[in-house]
């Protein structure tokens, strides 16, 4: 119960990418769930909840980089602590 209080808020933007300026470590050190239109979705890699979106990865394809190529995909965005 203590374990919430410690917790940052949830931003508006955020993504797993470290080079990415949505990135925050802090966040990442507690397990972060995404609801997509809700559907609890786990293949995530960024979301936006005020313009509804959020990007994954789209199939086995990787870009010139080595990366996969993502897509959006728009809804009704959620973003949540998962107990435990």
């Amino acid at each position: 119960m203590n374990d919430t209080q410690n917790r940052p808020p949830l931003p508006d933007r955020l993504s797993i990418d470290p080079r990415s300026p949505y990135y925050n470590a802090a966040i990442f050190e507690h397990d972060v769930g995404i609801r997509l239109n809700d559907r609890e979705r786990t293949d995530v890699d960024e979301y936006c909840i005020s313009e509804g979106w959020i990007k994954v990865p789209a199939g086995k394809a990787l870009d010139r980089k080595g990366n996969p190529l993502m897509t959006k995909v728009k809804g009704k965005v959620e973003a949540f602590y998962r107990e435990g």
